[in-house]
């Protein structure tokens, strides 16, 4: 008998601390998404995907340190840039003749020097 009451208390006191904790419970959200935004991120990813195997040809990546721009560098500041200036930046890519490396050197020098004018990236350190 004095087992059993020892056991009961047990059972009573996991049985009462579960009832708490039960009340704990996380929640799940989800939303739907349009079919604009799922096709704007599938848009994104496909320009990122454009400009990043233009940068990574080994043409593209000489002619970036010849001009003492780091190629991986390069490509982290192209993953972080915005929408927009992913856009303007496959575009220009697009626009460039074939063998226009130069351009292509030249506006990815300006999309640096725009987000380093606007503090984004620091990439001329002051000493």
């Amino acid at each position: 008998m004095k087992y059993t009451m020892k056991y009961t208390r047990l059972i009573a006191i996991v049985l009462s601390s579960s009832l708490v904790w039960a009340g704990f419970t996380t929640t799940a959200a989800a939303a739907v998404i349009g079919t604009r935004d799922a096709l704007a991120m599938e848009q994104s990813g496909a320009r990122l995907a454009s400009v990043q195997a233009t940068l990574a040809r080994s043409d593209v990546q000489q002619a970036m340190v010849a001009l003492g721009v780091d190629p991986i560098e390069a490509q982290l500041r192209v993953a972080a840039l915005g929408e927009q200036e992913l856009a303007r930046l496959q575009g220009q890519l697009d626009q460039l003749p074939a063998g226009g490396l130069l351009e292509l050197i030249g506006a990815v020098f300006v999309v640096l020097l725009i987000l380093e004018l606007t503090g984004v990236i620091d990439i001329f350190k002051k000493a």
